[in-house]
């Protein structure tokens, strides 16, 4: 300290002496421009030029010296730190010796990967998978493994298993240790939240993308292109990348994760200027889905009761192929490859389950109201049987060529109070819409669902700029808490 502060002192003694000079010279610069003036008696204009500028180098001088001086002071002392004694919690034997402890080390289940091969990589033994899988629980819970699944394993410093962890459902967890041959189970409950969020984009390059990037599950848009507005819109035709959609979900999400998405409550599609909307209402305990006036979105027939087909045969007199006279074709036939499947064109009662004559294995559907409907020449039957009641879509059966057939193909036929109607023609009847004290609680939902969309459509799409519309919003209610 003692060198630090002669070295100081002396650096000052310095600066203060070169201060000193520089006045000295300044005066005697000015003494002698005052001295020519006197004898000259005139200057010209560059010594009043030069002067001027050596008295602003003297001023300048005279300024900034000081400041170097007081920055070579020497600082003051500061106040002497206290310091306190604390105790601290003891150390076990394994960290005095430098023994790490033990460590949960996490696992995601990779596509075809299998529990066995998890085990082996993490270096535990097959007789311990097998006292864990002998465990109920974590048997059920271990089989259906899917990618992306995640695992614990509790290992010691030398590797050994001590613990294994599970989620036996998307709420609660199991811990289980490994103590020699026994086991013990402890069941975590994880906080989980559900809060109703209204999704709303635009279709962009592809429907299935955005939506995804959104947040709606592939269950999600399956409804949407499926069963909500599958008879108003094609998919594959009338959507352009400016379209947009919004959706009223129930989402569950848990630590920060989006683990479950409920059935969508709502949605509206505008495509080409107009609005589509569809609203999931439950009516005498089943869910459908229905417009904003109460009526069925689901017609109450599907004209094509087989998928990716081809018309081989329309209805009308035509020459039997098999018999090769002019018969009438009470029906119509669809030519497809054998093992097809073939669905119920609508809401029915299974009449008759069995074989027919000429119409080989065939099924026939009561609708209600005098609807009825056939479907021959079946390779095989669905696991369907007389007197069950099935939905419209259910699958009843098999293209084959069983009875009088050339080759596979669908036999279909619809008759109104058992006369028969060429089913491709034939107005179909509509499906009973709401009325009554349901309909009255259906316009209260839909006012509110629909008022959740609307909110969230302005804030996108009313003040936004042509390149930033399609972004996301969200909108949601407050949050409501779930265990277990």
């Amino acid at each position: 300290m003692h060198n630090h502060g002669d070295g100081g002192s002396h650096e000052l003694r310095n600066k203060l002496r070169f201060r000193q000079r520089l006045e000295i010279l300044r005066d005697s610069t000015l003494h002698q421009q005052v001295k020519r003036h006197l004898d000259a008696r005139r200057w010209c204009r560059r010594q009043w030029i030069h002067a001027s500028l050596f008295a602003s180098i003297g001023t300048m001088v005279a300024t900034i010296v000081p400041g170097f001086s007081a920055a070579t002071q020497a600082p003051a002392v500061a106040r002497p730190l206290a310091t306190l004694p604390l105790e601290l919690p003891g150390l076990s034997a394994d960290k005095l010796h430098g023994v790490a402890g033990d460590s949960w080390q996490v696992v995601r289940v990779r596509p075809g990967q299998t529990l066995g091969a998890i085990f082996g990589e993490m270096g535990a033994p097959a007789s311990t998978l097998h006292r864990v899988l002998q465990d109920k629980g974590a048997k059920a819970a271990l089989a259906r493994l899917y990618p992306g699944a995640e695992l614990g394993f509790l290992l010691g410093h030398d590797g050994s298993l001590h613990g294994f962890r599970y989620d036996r459902d998307p709420m609660h967890r199991v811990e289980l240790s490994i103590d020699g041959d026994r086991l013990h189970e402890r069941v975590i409950e994880r906080e989980a939240s559900t809060r109703t969020v209204v999704i709303s984009g635009k279709v962009g390059r592809s429907l299935f993308h955005s939506a995804r990037k959104l947040g709606l599950s592939g269950g999600n848009i399956n409804t949407l292109t499926d069963e909500i507005f599958k008879y108003d819109i094609d998919f594959n035709e009338d959507v352009a990348a400016s379209d947009r959609f919004s959706v009223v979900v129930e989402q569950t999400w848990r630590e920060g994760e989006l683990i479950k998405s409920g059935p969508v409550l709502a949605a509206t599609f505008t495509t080409g200027g107009k609005l589509h909307s569809g609203f999931r209402f439950e009516r005498n305990g089943k869910a459908e889905y229905f417009t904003a006036e109460g009526r069925p979105l689901k017609k109450s027939f599907i004209r094509m009761p087989i998928p990716y087909a081809r018309l081989s045969s329309g209805f009308g007199a035509r020459k039997h192929p098999v018999l090769g006279r002019i018969r009438m074709h009470k029906g119509v036939d669809y030519a497809a490859r054998s093992g097809t499947p073939i669905m119920a064109a609508g809401d029915a009662r299974v009449k008759f389950v069995g074989r027919q004559n000429g119409y080989g294995n065939v099924v026939i559907l009561d609708h209600g109201r005098g609807y009825t409907t056939l479907y021959g020449h079946m390779s095989r039957f669905g696991k369907i049987h007389a007197g069950q009641r099935i939905a419209q879509g259910t699958v009843i059966g098999y293209v084959g060529m069983t009875g009088l057939a050339t080759g596979p193909h669908l036999h279909y036929e619809f008759r109104v109070n058992g006369v028969h109607r060429n089913p491709l023609s034939i107005t179909m009847p509509p499906a009973e819409p709401l009325t009554g004290a349901q309909l009255a609680a259906f316009r209260s939902y839909t006012a509110n669902a629909l008022a959740r969309i609307r909110t969230v459509e302005n804030i996108i799409y009313a003040d936004a700029a042509p390149s930033q519309r399609g972004t996301v919003a969200m909108a949601e209610s407050p949050a409501r808490g779930k265990k277990g």
